[in-house]
């Protein structure tokens, strides 16, 4: 960072005392944390209530994490969010390849209890991010390589995101969305997209009936962190004459092992 001067109040602990001498390094290094930490974001007067900063100082220093893309501003409400380079770092340390490792072990654990594909996906912006996959041993399959991407408003993670986000987030990112209709079941209302990310919340997972594919049935539930943050999200499919939606929800047991395995590795 540009930032290399010691700000005035000396720097705040992780328990939130202060430290002497701190320089604004430190600071940025807390900022990031705490945004990246917090499921909405934060506004500069939460920044500076909680590390007892200047709410100028705190958004000098933000207005340089945006410029570098570490940081983004929601416009809706304000809120500092997570930007595209600190989205990447983060994805970065998920791969590294000893940790990708234990990630497949948990899917190809999955597919073999449930037999059917199976993947870990996370929000990246507005669409979903494959991260890891395993393959059932079918030869009817839909092939989807780690690093693709799929829309939100069609698929069963993508929609388990959206449900699971706070409602400015929700409504901004739908809003974003084309919501083309790839199949004749895809939702393209988005009243009809709002009343389903409700049931979805209430459920705790998400399905995909055909939405994304014709064919193609595929049921999601959430990678939690141990204060209930979305890390991702754990997701199976499979063709509608071998898995339908019953069939997928009674495979909802197993996704929640494999997701919390998942989220011990994270």
């Amino acid at each position: 960072m540009a930032y290399c001067e010691q700000t005035e109040n000396g720097n705040s602990s992780q328990d939130g005392s202060l430290v002497p001498n701190a320089t604004s390094a430190d600071y940025t290094l807390r900022i990031l944390g705490l945004v990246a930490g917090a499921s909405r974001g934060a506004t500069a007067v939460e920044l500076s209530s909680h590390l007892a900063l200047s709410k100028s100082t705190i958004e000098r220093i933000c207005s340089g994490l945006v410029t570098q893309g570490y940081l983004a501003r929601d416009l809706a409400d304000g809120h500092y969010v997570r930007g595209p380079a600190l989205r990447r770092l983060a994805l970065n340390a998920l791969n590294r390849r000893e940790l990708r490792a234990k990630r497949q072990s948990v899917l190809m654990e999955l597919v073999a209890e449930v037999g059917e594909s199976s993947n870990f996906t996370t929000l990246d912006g507005a669409s979903v991010l494959y991260l890891d996959r395993v393959e059932a041993p079918w030869p009817w399959r839909l092939t989807l390589e780690p690093g693709a991407k799929v829309p939100l408003h069609c698929t069963a993670s993508g929609k388990l995101f959206l449900a699971l986000m706070p409602h400015g987030r929700r409504e901004q990112l739908m809003a974003q969305s084309c919501m083309d209709a790839l199949t004749p079941a895809t939702i393209v209302s988005l009243e009809a997209l709002r009343r389903e990310c409700a049931e979805i919340a209430g459920y705790g997972y998400a399905l995909d009936r055909e939405e994304f594919v014709p064919g193609l049935v595929a049921i999601a539930v959430p990678v939690l962190d141990a204060a209930g943050k979305v890390w991702g999200a754990i997701s199976v499919h499979g063709p509608a004459v071998r898995m339908t939606a019953t069939d997928a929800v009674a495979k909802l047991p197993a996704l929640h092992r494999a997701a919390k395995q998942m989220a011990d590795l994270l």
